[in-house]
């Protein structure tokens, strides 16, 4: 029953702005309360729009769904909504770091709160560096449009652009490149910003968030024009296959469109940030997910309007739409801009919930202290995020992280399925405990949630049971030889 112990839960309502009391112990020093409401949906939307538009939409529209992309944004938006209830009910009563993790490690007990940690490894630390390769690929072609109008070669070579290995199938070959030094360098100026405090990181998220959305504004008011209503005929083209076309490729297709989603559930890792996250992280939490649902509904409906489906298949859907139409060539290069800044964002946002949820399970002992030790000026979490940066920037710089798209979206479609759960097993283990925020309907919304997200999981899983597998092992080996001894909560009972 060890394994199913859960920690004391409670509701903290002084929120502490200042100092931590003793700024020379290092174990009484805490994260620096920061963060508005304001900030919280920026971060949403900092996290969230991104590789979703610029990379998957068009890639999803051409292998799975066709134009009824925009239906696998629904499918997959309702679950996250159903999801993101639950987080919102949670952040509000429990304002602390570690999102998924230690909501389960309130309800659900220790093991299954190692395992949600290492599902959100997969989501946050693997999507930094897969989100970085493709930040790379969109900096390679501003320095190519630049360097067309000054009549030179800007770009860099494939050698230096490009991870040395590559999967064919599940094996690895090699490429013919070095290191892909793009990737590298945009995951250590990121770190490096992390590393410096969460007000200059929202700050400058907030800038990034500002151009993309313009970009994103400027791209449907033009494009529009070009919309032809033939392109979306059929609009669920007949089936082909398993997860090709039709329902079953909607269906497909939502799966692989939800890593645009992964994100909004990292405003749930800066609870202790916030100012006041009994009123902001719902507000948080629900309003860039809503806000981001629409932006992509539209932008994917302009998408397949002005190019056929089938010719999107591309590593940058949006510019390659746009370089059919003459008229439009000049926004191309703003929607290199745009793809770099949104990428940008959601990088930032991941290394941000990735350290978070270190530093709860450094507090909890489940990984080592070096997690939980917090800068005496900057109060960040500064020895992790210079090891997630590293780490990041070593997989970035040598692997297709590409092939791990889908491992990522599994990983947090189990973080969401769990906290739709927990949050159903606290109202009926502690129904007193006072909640800021109540998901409305808990008995149909909490395992509605959880099934939702389940059913996305498994469609995903057949195609990668191989490689999630072996995640799973690696991580349960990690708990019974470090983890499981190391727990507080087994100190204590000692």
């Amino acid at each position: 029953m060890d394994l199913f112990r859960t920690k004391v839960v409670g509701n903290d309502p002084h929120v502490d702005a200042g100092e931590p009391a003793d700024s020379a112990n290092p174990e009484a020093r805490t994260l620096k309360r920061a963060l508005s409401a304001r900030q919280l949906v920026l971060l949403g939307i900092g996290a969230v729009i991104g590789a979703g538009i610029f990379v998957m939409t068009g890639q999803a529209a051409a292998n799975h769904a066709g134009p009824a992309i925009t239906l696998s944004f629904v499918i997959a938006g309702f679950a996250c909504a159903l999801a993101g209830l639950c987080y919102a009910e949670f952040s509000s009563m429990l304002p602390v770091s570690g999102s998924a993790y230690s909501y389960a490690y309130a309800t659900l007990g220790e093991l299954v709160a190692w395992f949600i940690g290492w599902m959100l490894v997969l989501e946050y630390l693997v999507a930094v560096a897969t989100v970085a390769v493709g930040w790379g690929g969109y900096f390679n072609g501003l320095l190519e449009s630049l360097g067309g109008f000054i009549g030179t070669s800007l770009a860099l070579p494939d050698a230096l652009s490009n991870a040395p290995f590559s999967f064919a199938g599940h094996t690895l070959t090699s490429t013919g490149g070095i290191i892909n030094i793009p990737a590298i360098i945009i995951v250590v100026a990121i770190a490096a910003l992390c590393y410096r405090g969460i007000s200059q990181s929202a700050a400058v998220n907030a800038v990034i968030v500002a151009i993309k959305l313009t970009v994103i504004f400027l791209f449907v008011v033009f494009a529009i024009r070009h919309v032809n209503p033939e392109n979306w005929t059929p609009f669920i083209p007949p089936a082909e296959g398993p997860g090709k076309y039709g329902m079953d490729g909607v269906i497909r297709g939502a799966t692989v469109v939800f890593f645009a989603y992964i994100g909004f559930d990292a405003v749930s890792t800066a609870a202790s940030e916030a100012k006041n996250p009994q009123r902001d992280m719902p507000i948080g939490i629900l309003g860039s997910l809503a806000l981001c649902t629409l932006v992509y509904i539209v932008v994917s409906g302009v998408l397949t309007g002005i190019m056929p489906y089938h010719l999107l298949g591309t590593a940058k859907p949006v510019a390659t739409a746009l370089e059919t139409y003459s008229d439009l060539s000049w926004l191309k290069f703003f929607v290199e801009v745009g793809a770099i800044a949104g990428l940008s964002s959601v990088i930032l946002v991941m290394m941000i919930g990735q350290t978070r949820v270190f530093y709860a399970m450094s507090h909890d002992g489940l990984i080592g202290k070096f997690f939980g030790r917090v800068h005496p000026r900057f109060q960040t979490p500064y020895k992790g995020t210079v090891f997630v940066g590293a780490v990041a920037a070593l997989l970035a710089g040598l692997l297709p992280l590409q092939v791990l798209g889908d491992l990522v979206s599994m990983g947090t479609l189990l973080a969401f399925a769990t906290v739709c759960v927990g949050v159903l097993v606290l109202r009926y283990t502690k129904p007193d405990l006072p909640r800021p925020f109540r998901v409305p309907a808990a008995w149909l919304i909490c395992p509605l949630g959880a099934a939702a997200c389940l059913w996305l999981f498994l469609r995903a899983f057949l195609d990668n049971w191989l490689w999630m597998s072996v995640w799973i092992v690696v991580g349960f080996v990690i708990y019974f030889t470090y983890s499981r001894h190391n727990s507080v909560l087994e100190k204590q009972k000692k």
